[in-house]
């Protein structure tokens, strides 16, 4: 996954964004199942620490770690706190614009 800035992101047509913190026990489960997911789609999934962006946090009002910010529509997102398989996440990572 490649580590990205919240300004970064934003200026990229990318349609999702996981987030993370470094100390969080589940956050590295979600980060294994997410590049097993990289593998699949072959494509990259940018990755952001929500320690160094609590402006993205505010304006999105993501409640907790991990997260996956899903664009659905140019200013509608989804997120998704339960990252409860790899076939699941490739759906929820499918359906993003």
């Amino acid at each position: 996954m490649n580590e990205i800035t919240y300004s970064d992101w934003k200026q990229t047509d990318q349609s999702i964004l996981y987030i993370y913190t470094p100390m969080c026990g589940t956050c590295q489960v979600a980060s294994k199942m997410l590049t097993v997911c990289e593998q699949l789609i072959d494509e990259p999934v940018p990755q952001l620490n929500a320690n160094y962006s609590p402006e993205l946090m505010e304006e999105f009002q993501v409640e907790s770690v991990p997260c996956l910010l899903i664009k659905k529509a140019p200013n509608a997102f989804e997120k998704v706190y339960a990252f409860q398989s790899v076939p699941y996440l490739l759906e929820k990572i499918k359906t993003a614009q």
